[in-house]
């Protein structure tokens, strides 16, 4: 760990993260937790760790916590899927139906509900850059928006509790149709689970072993997974969640919890568990241009791309999107292959750079990584919905009110 200003950041101006998370967040129980890691030109520059893994068993948090990343899983799977594009594989201009056949017809909604559904036919297929994108018609449950998300619910196809593994949970979502048709809209939805199925699929390698194999022994991520081994079950953390009343209770018991076993469906939407570390250790290579200790994952020029708006027409996300949940609120903002981008840095009204790429997961927990800058941060803690408080925004400030030098 280098001093911070040996890379361009003040160490009393850094400081203020740790005084301002345990005066609002921590000390006053709205956080259970808080774990801040600054890695700016090659060096960790400040660390945090503020909280408890478990408030009813009195346990403080520990610099190597397991934490449930949720949606944050969703560039790693956007990763392995450019993987296999690099080795000509696949391309993401190829329908999604080259690899799932039973989905070449799967229609447009436009009345009905589940088992009475009345559709129309596609405007464009679904490609694969649409799935990346979250352009694909597909949506989530748990938005209770329409009739679409109403049937996802009654087929549990939330990535995690169907049956069949992600085979059986494939063949499920092709017997709903899409919300729209591919290309037209933006909504956040389970597209990065059919990516996990085709990695999966395309690979001929059972796609936690993919990711096992092929990105986190390789990154030396040797604390993520699916699901908490028997042996590290005193590092995993408690999930909270803030309920409409305003009080925080207990979500998920970490000694009770589903991520204690192998689940039967590997959510590449939203089932990783990860420390820290580990996640840093994948910011590090993005930031790297797809490579970490020698070990290349993918060209920087695939990073590159995968790093710029895909939005159809160069919209922004808010013009763009139908949904009514997203880890990205702010304006200015496009997205790319796994991630969002800044294309506006003025709309955002945020610190930051234009050109930095971000994402976050249910739980409260964020990233984001500024090339301009060299510059990465991850944030983890446990509280749900990660819309709760404006976490991500103020810790954006006080990172970049930090700096003493500027690329930009």
């Amino acid at each position: 760990m280098s001093t911070p200003e040996a890379v361009g950041l003040s160490s009393d101006r850094l400081n203020r993260i740790e005084t301002f998370l345990k005066g609002k967040y921590i000390d006053t129980g709205k956080l259970p937790c808080a774990l801040t890691q600054v890695w700016r030109r090659g060096q960790l520059a400040y660390t945090s760790v503020l909280g408890s893994a478990d408030v009813e068993r009195g346990k403080p948090l520990k610099a190597d916590g397991l934490f449930r990343i949720y949606s944050m899983t969703k560039p790693v799977t956007s990763i392995a899927f450019m993987m296999l594009v690099e080795e000509g594989l696949v391309s993401l201009d190829d329908p999604v139906h080259r690899f799932i056949p039973a989905w070449r017809d799967q229609g447009v909604f436009v009345a009905g509900v589940q088992g009475a559904f009345q559709t129309k036919r596609t405007a464009e297929p679904m490609r694969m850059l649409d799935l990346l994108r979250h352009t694909s018609g597909l949506t989530y449950g748990f938005q209770q928006r329409t009739n679409v998300d109403a049937a996802y619910r009654k087929l549990k196809l939330d990535g995690i509790d169907s049956e069949g593994g992600l085979q059986g949970y494939v063949d499920a979502l092709g017997t709903v149709p899409l919300e729209f048709s591919p290309g037209e809209a933006w909504n956040y939805s389970v597209s990065t689970d059919v990516l996990g199925y085709l990695v999966e699929t395309i690979s001929g390698m059972p796609f936690d072993v993919f990711l096992k194999t092929r990105i986190f022994d390789p990154l030396k991520m040797v604390d993520t997974g699916f699901f908490v081994p028997e042996s590290q079950r005193g590092r995993f953390t408690a999930c909270y969640a803030l309920t409409p009343s305003g009080k925080v209770v207990l979500q998920d018991d970490p000694e009770k919890s589903r991520f204690l076993s192998d689940p039967m469906v590997k959510s590449g939407g939203g089932g990783l568990v990860s420390t820290a570390d580990d996640y840093m250790r994948f910011c590090r290579m993005l930031l790297n241009g797809g490579q970490l200790d020698g070990v290349r994952l993918l060209s920087p020029k695939t990073i590159k791309l995968m790093t710029m708006n895909h939005l159809p027409g160069g919209k922004e996300l808010v013009h763009l999107s139908k949904s009514l949940f997203s880890e990205a609120v702010f304006e200015g903002l496009g997205f790319g292959l796994g991630f969002a981008v800044t294309i506006d840095q003025a709309r955002t009204k945020n610190l930051g750079s234009l050109g930095e790429y971000f994402w976050g997961g249910m739980a409260s927990t964020a990233f984001w990584i500024d090339p301009v800058e060299d510059l990465a941060v991850v944030f983890m803690t446990q509280l749900m919905p990660s819309t709760s408080y404006p976490i991500r925004r103020e810790l954006r400030t006080l990172v970049y009110s930090a700096f003493t030098e500027s690329a930009a």
